[in-house]
């Protein structure tokens, strides 16, 4: 619901500031006043087309505020909000900005979204009846949502629509099974030779590392031998001095003055473990000499076999140390392919039981939908009887999709398609056909106050709903109807309307008065809210001529308590009335 609306430089409005509420809201003015500038703008903040025409002359850039109250707002509105990253409880402020030069931006809760974003959003928050792009009645998928919406139909529908993704999820695998089919038995030829060869190799995690280790170790022996020698005598083995011998001959020393004293003897543990330690290194040098003296042959193996890791590791084109991955790739390849027949048998069950799953939720849903277009045509055929469209006539087309067998939708078995014919004697037209915009308003009127859910609860209830030009070529009788229908609407959705007809007017549980001001070098708009007397006197001046009359003015009285007796009226509202919109 649209709560509150600001207006900045649009058109020929300097400022515009209004509070709105729920209910009818009505908006009158002279011809010319800007009360369908109004309406532009709403257009404007709800993602509609922007040019530089919009921009106020001498202003650098137009803007549109629209504040909507989100406690009702339905769950698309909330994913694509979530989709965004948009912070949104239980408000959302719509900003867009026109600039002079023609570039335009738009937010959503200060964020900046694209006109694509915003054009989404605001087919969930604003709905246009009239000839505006907005007008979602003509568009087939709100056709067919409000059929369904009308009977109770929409968790069928979504369980045709999660059967369709369920059968197409199932079609792409066994696609890309059946490619793989394609080539199946070549593949398996390869694939057996390559696992073979991998497996004769015997390649084992490490193995790259260890005998790149060795080769070092084999190509420096003899540089190796030298060092470990010459360690092994400084150590241990020199006849005139090694280290084993002066460490001998040191402990040997403190042990006979240690007794002499206690820090010396201190350090006699120290010296017998330096000792211990230079025989245990003299040990594994000599060792690590024994190791060196290898058969020659060794390192003619260790080469070959490092070749051979390295030539297969250039064959499947990754490196030596992820051969044993690659092994394991294509082994598993290869069980996948060994077993396809079976699973091919699987999955084309899977896609034949998902289709089967698909037709019968979609049968039962195309039953629902006749049922429910056998009775939502004549309701609003009846309707528009009494809405100036005497002799129309309404229907729901369903018409068969041309599916293949295998096929599915994601809406089901049919299209939908709205007819109208207005007039007595014509066929009826596709409902986007219809050429007068007041006859499109007030079907569109007719439309939604016949599908209104008695509890509020339908997704369109959540919207602004605004009728322009809905009492366009109407007086009289039927202009009080569409009035009356108008405020039944009202008690269900937020609707604003724009109308030159008192009767309608009259109807009203909010009424502003939009007005042309000049001083002779500028023109700007001017919008008040309207309450008690100011009522009167604008009822009155649409009932009269050049001057107001004393029984103009009665009669305007007359009409007003006439609607508050009415059996449509709203209930009470709880917001006050009697503020004055700022412009």
């Amino acid at each position: 619901m649209l709560t509150h609306l600001h207006i900045r430089d649009f058109a020929i409005i300097d400022s515009i500031e209004i509070d709105l509420r729920a209910g009818l809201t009505v908006l009158t003015g002279e011809t010319g006043a800007g009360k369908s500038i109004l309406v532009d703008a709403l257009q404007l903040a709800a993602g509609g087309r922007a040019g530089i025409e919009v921009v106020r002359h001498g202003s650098e850039r137009a803007e549109v505020t629209a504040t909507f109250d989100l406690t009702r707002a339905p769950a698309p509105l909330r994913e694509l909000l979530g989709e965004q990253s948009i912070d949104a409880d239980d408000e959302l402020v719509v900003r867009r900005v026109v600039t002079r030069e023609g570039k335009s931006r738009a937010y959503l809760n200060g964020q900046q979204v694209s006109i694509q974003t915003l054009r989404l959003a605001g087919e969930w928050l604003v709905d246009i009846h009239g000839q505006h792009e907005f007008q979602s009645l003509a568009r087939p998928a709100a056709q067919r949502d409000l059929l369904d919406e009308f009977g109770d139909a929409l968790a069928l529908a979504a369980a045709v629509a999660a059967a369709h993704r369920e059968r197409l999820a199932a079609s792409a695998r066994l696609t890309a099974l059946q490619a793989m089919v394609g080539d199946r038995d070549s593949r398996l030829e390869l694939l057996r030779f390559q696992t073979g060869e991998l497996a004769a190799l015997e390649f084992t995690d490490g193995e790259l590392q260890t005998l790149g280790e060795e080769r070092t170790r084999l190509a420096n022996r003899g540089r190796l031998a030298d060092a470990a020698r010459g360690t092994l005598a400084l150590l241990y083995e020199a006849e005139d001095s090694n280290a084993h011998a002066a460490t001998s001959r040191a402990l040997a020393l403190l042990r006979q003055a240690g007794s002499l004293d206690p820090r010396l003897g201190a350090v006699q543990p120290l010296v017998d473990e330096a000792l211990i330690r230079i025989a245990e290194a003299a040990r594994e040098l000599a060792g690590y000499l024994d190791d060196l003296d290898v058969d020659p042959a060794r390192q003619e193996f260790v080469e070959q076999r490092l070749a051979a890791i390295e030539q297969l590791a250039r064959k499947h084109r990754v490196a030596a140390a992820e051969l044993p991955a690659r092994s394991a790739q294509l082994q598993a390849e290869l069980a996948q392919l060994e077993r396809v027949e079976h699973d091919l048998a699987t999955l084309q069950a899977e896609v034949a039981a998902a289709a089967e799953n698909w037709r019968r939720a979609a049968a039962t849903l195309s039953s629902r939908r006749r049922a429910i277009a056998a009775k939502l045509g004549p309701a609003i055929t009846q309707r528009m009887q009494t809405l100036g469209m005497a002799g129309g006539r309404f229907e729901v087309r369903i018409e068969p999709l041309p599916l293949d067998p295998a096929e599915t939708s994601p809406h089901g078995l049919e299209q939908i398609e709205f007819l109208v014919s207005a007039n007595p004697g014509q066929p009826p037209r596709p409902l986007g056909k219809v050429a007068s915009g007041g006859e499109l308003s007030r079907l569109s009127l007719a439309v939604q106050v016949t599908t209104a859910r008695a509890d509020g609860a339908a997704s369109r209830d959540s919207r602004c709903m605004v009728f322009d030009e809905v009492d366009s070529g109407v007086g009289g009788a039927v202009a009080e109807i569409v009035g009356r229908e108008l405020a039944a609407l009202g008690r269900q959705a937020q609707v604003l309307c724009v109308t030159h007809l008192p009767q309608v007017a009259a109807q009203g549980d909010e009424h502003l008065r939009v007005a042309k001001l000049t001083d002779g070098r500028s023109t700007r708009t001017q919008l008040v809210e309207l309450t008690g007397s100011e009522r009167v006197e604008e009822i009155a001046r649409m009932l009269g001529g050049v001057s107001i009359t004393d029984k103009a003015r009665e009669h305007a009285s007359e009409m007003l308590k006439g609607a508050a007796a009415a059996p449509l009226t709203t209930q009470p509202r709880a917001a006050a009335r009697g503020r004055r919109a700022k412009g």
